[in-house]
Order: C-alpha cells, then structure tokens, then sequence
C-alpha cells in the first residue's frame, strides 16, 4: 500500500482522552479502522491505554482531512490534541491498517505526550514501527 509519489503521504498525530474505554470500544475502533482505511489508502497505528489514544494515520493527505474530521466529532473522543500534520516521504506502518499497541512501560505519561513537538510525536511512531517491521532502513 506504499504510495509512489512521497507528496502523496500526510502523517496525522493526535493525542485523545477516551470518553469510555474498554475492549469493546476498542475492538470497535480497531474493526472499524481495519475495515475502511484499506480502501482509502489509509495505514497507522493506534496506541491506547484507559486514559488516552495516541494515534497516528498516514495516507493520502484528502483521505487523511476526511478521517481526522471524523475523529473529531467521535463521541468516543475528548480532549483532542493535533500533535503532527505534514506531508512525510514514508509510512511508517504501510503493512498495517491500523496497528494497535497497548500502552508500554517505557512511554511516556499522557501529560508528557502531550508536551510532545511533532517532531518527538513521530520520533515515538518510528521506534514502534522499527520494532514491529524489520524492513524499515
């Protein structure tokens, strides 16, 4: 699902507090994710925890406008944070439609992420990436 023009990937970072969370509304997202992002050219990872999502979504940058306007209005969503959008040469997670990554010891706490700059928000993506996809340079 790799795009051939790199002007064609837009990376989305954003940092939510869930309204409600467990393994419902997270097999929910996942599903739904897993279902659409496909046909939209969309890939990404979502990483969460009882009190936050930390996602990011790379794709075509008018599939990208259209899902994150979506996620804003997701009642499944508070307190959105937009922490990334730029156009990036790569994804990240191309293999995935949407990976999922339980929140991990080694990260940071939601008040933490939340100081993140685009840069650090991406550098958190790229470790995740390079652990799970051995191909990436």
């Amino acid at each position: 699902m790799q795009s051939k023009n790199p002007e064609d990937i837009k990376h989305v970072i954003y940092i939510s507090r869930p309204t409600h969370f467990d393994h419902i509304v997270l097999e929910d997202i996942l599903q739904t994710s897993r279902s659409n992002n496909p046909q939209n050219g969309i890939t990404g990872n979502l990483i969460y925890h009882s009190d936050l999502f930390l996602q990011i979504l790379e794709g075509p940058p008018k599939a990208i406008n259209n899902l994150y306007s979506k996620i804003l209005s997701d009642s499944r969503h508070n307190d959105i944070i937009k922490l990334r959008d730029s156009e990036f040469p790569k994804r990240l997670f191309a293999s995935w439609a949407m990976k999922n990554d339980g929140y991990q010891s080694w990260m940071l706490s939601r008040h933490e992420i939340n100081k993140f700059n685009a840069d650090e928000a991406l550098s958190l993506f790229d470790k995740l990436a390079r652990e799970t996809d051995q191909f990436l340079s």
